[in-house]
């Protein structure tokens, strides 16, 4: 659900949050993830006020379940430790710490706090397609050594095929004693089969998003994963039927567009762009006359990663021939 909001420029009210988290509930889904989209204490003119506070995202989630674990994202460097702190006095009893994929240090001091705090820490390394299998792994370890209690391979760009999520995964399974998570965006429209090859390589955390919705072309789709991995043989114990329910009659109503692959998504992820970069590219094409194409590819040439979307307007400025000036104040 957290990463849904991107895709709802971060406008899930409480209520909201507790229709959804009631359905996944019912379903028998472990663990629902909240707050604002990029993750717990971003409600910023950076990246987008949400609807609500993180506190009040997380109580509601909280009184709507009998049995899910509320969960929130922390990224060092957006989210402080007094912010985790609050999400814990509202009822969390999971964090995901997430940290680029070659900057496993940055997330010793959060999750030896959390982990001193009592909570399940699950841990993220973004951006995993920028990695090959090996060095990947050592920064997993590093993970497994602060006492991660999960260690993703998250596919933020949506660059993986099959063979890459699978490769990973396997890598991990060899590296760390930690369980093994996957997190799929669906920009070259193989989220599910991702999820499914990082299953049979070892991954026992799967993420997903209700109707996939998520930023750019969105996650695996919750309802579609549990029917294929039920096609596929596996236990998940979860409730299909609750879970398309509350996709259809839930979530359908808030979305605010189809989460498509369209242009922009699709060359995202062959750009291997992160997936926030989605909609400040669309902005920055339509305002500098040129396509969002161009953009992405320069900036995947360039290796952008998360926290540099301010690089978008500087090469969309730049692949336009003229300089980004901000307007005057009025009395200067």
């Amino acid at each position: 659900m957290r990463d849904g909001m991107s895709s709802v420029s971060h406008q899930f009210t409480p209520g909201n949050v507790a229709d959804i988290a009631r359905g996944l509930d019912r379903a028998g889904i472990p663990t629902i993830e909240v707050a604002h989209g990029i993750g717990l204490g971003a409600s910023s003119i950076q990246y987008g006020f949400a609807a609500a506070t993180d506190p009040e995202y997380v109580r509601a989630a909280v009184d709507a379940v009998d049995n899910a674990d509320i969960a929130v994202l922390y990224v060092p460097g957006i989210a402080t430790l007094a912010e985790l702190q609050g999400a814990i006095d509202a009822g969390i009893t999971t964090v995901r710490v997430a940290v680029h994929c070659t900057e496993a240090d940055c997330a010793q001091q959060p999750v030896e706090w959390a982990k001193d705090k009592g909570l399940n820490v699950m841990t993220f390394l973004m951006m995993s397609h920028k990695l090959e299998p090996a060095p990947l792994a050592e920064q997993a370890a590093k993970l497994d050594s602060y006492g991660a209690d999960v260690v993703y391979v998250v596919d933020s760009a949506g660059a993986m095929v099959p063979r890459h999520a699978g490769e990973r995964v396997a890598a991990l399974r060899q590296a760390v004693s930690a369980d093994i998570g996957f997190h799929a965006h669906n920009n070259l429209g193989v989220g599910i089969a991702n999820a499914l090859t990082a299953a049979e390589n070892g991954a026992t955390f799967i993420d997903g998003s209700l109707r996939g919705l998520g930023a750019s072309a969105g996650n695996a789709q919750t309802e579609v994963l549990a029917a294929a991995f039920e096609r596929a043989g596996w236990d998940t114990g979860v409730d299909l039927f609750p879970l398309v329910d509350t996709a259809e009659h839930v979530v359908a109503p808030l979305m605010t567009e189809p989460q498509i692959v369209d242009e922009t998504a699709l060359i995202l992820g062959y750009a291997g762009v992160y997936s926030t970069f989605f909609h400040p590219t669309k902005r920055a094409a339509k305002k500098f006359g040129i396509s969002t194409r161009e953009i992405l590819l320069e900036l995947g040439r360039r290796g952008v990663i998360g926290g540099q979307e301010d690089m978008i307007v500087d090469v969309a400025s730049e692949l336009a021939g003229r300089t980004y000036e901000l307007p005057a104040r009025a009395g200067v």
